[in-house]
């Protein structure tokens, strides 16, 4: 599986879980500190929008105001399928992963890191969406794989990064399922 695909199924991992999300539920709590379902999609929907932009040559200060409640629009299931096809096109321009973009968190990376970036919140947020709402959380195996390998290997940046909780745990044992071993690197806790 290459990483376009990966995004694709990616993003239909989340999809699958927004248009399960009921009207009683935005509110909600989500295995994200401090995060309600609003905030959650919403944060989705904005990072898809900020990469856009900064593939498209947005300073970092551009791209903060990206971010938050009023991307969901009226429509939070429209919102965000408009922004998965935006951020499939901007990925898929010709030379998109070799541009340098100004990440506001990161510094400057390379497309190709943004995509992964992408690939991970979209995937990684489906888990917290369906665990917050009482959905399905069964990942895509291919693309837990591909997530698990890239990340794996960082797992102490990414817990020291603090954007992962407190990181990986001495919970999980070696012959856990893989998507047991991605969920607590990435610092969630199922």
């Amino acid at each position: 599986m290459d990483f376009y695909e990966a995004l694709d199924r990616s993003a239909a991992e989340f999809e699958r879980r927004l248009v399960a999300v009921g009207d009683d539920q935005w509110d909600e709590p989500t295995p994200c500190e401090g995060w309600t379902v609003r905030d959650l999609v919403g944060h989705v929907i904005g990072g898809n929008r900020m990469s856009v932009a900064l593939l498209h040559g947005a300073t970092a200060d551009d791209v903060r105001t990206a971010w938050g409640d009023a991307v969901l629009g009226d429509d939070a299931v429209t919102s965000f399928r408009d922004s998965v096809a935006k951020q499939q096109a901007a990925f898929a321009e010709d030379g998109a992963l070799e541009r340098t973009c100004a990440h506001p968190g990161q510094g400057d990376i390379p497309g190709f890191q943004l995509l992964g970036f992408r690939i991970a919140d979209q995937t990684l947020h489906a888990w917290d969406l369906a665990r917050a709402i009482g959905a399905d959380e069964q990942l895509d195996a291919e693309v837990v794989d591909l997530l698990y390998a890239g990340m794996a290997p960082m797992a102490d940046d990414l817990a020291a990064s603090g954007i992962f909780g407190q990181g990986r745990s001495t919970a999980v044992p070696d012959d856990a399922p893989l998507q047991a071993k991605l969920l607590d690197v990435a610092g969630r806790r199922p």
